[in-house]
């Protein structure tokens, strides 16, 4: 994929982590055990982040060494191929400890690229 391609899937990704973190204001872990709705949202948007990561090129990733490419791209196939067996912790402490970092990590990179104000 093109440099000019990767910057659409990283803008993808930096989207859907900001809607995951404000879905996820005001909820506590337990809202994933209660809320089947609230646990979908995530899941869903935590899919979308894997895959457009997933999308990606490999010049651009070796640039931005801050994201754990890795194991996100992981995570969604994890998350795809093994849902039966979701960890609703781990999928809480993504969301509330990971999601801002990687935020961070893309805001940086697309601001310093010229994709974002």
């Amino acid at each position: 994929m093109s440099r000019n391609a990767d910057w659409v899937r990283l803008r993808h990704m930096l989207d859907a982590a900001r809607e995951t973190i404000t879905f996820a204001d005001g909820r506590s872990r337990t809202d994933l055990d209660a809320d089947r709705a609230f646990l979908m949202t995530l899941y869903g948007e935590l899919i979308m982040i894997g895959e457009a990561a997933s999308h990606v090129g490999r010049a651009s990733r070796e640039r931005m060494t801050g994201i754990p490419w890795h194991e996100t791209i992981n995570m969604r196939h994890r998350m795809v191929h093994e849902y039966f067996a979701l960890d609703l912790d781990i999928i809480w402490s993504t969301v509330r400890d990971d999601l801002p970092v990687l935020c961070a990590e893309l805001e940086g990179f697309l601001r310093a690229e010229g994709h974002i104000d």
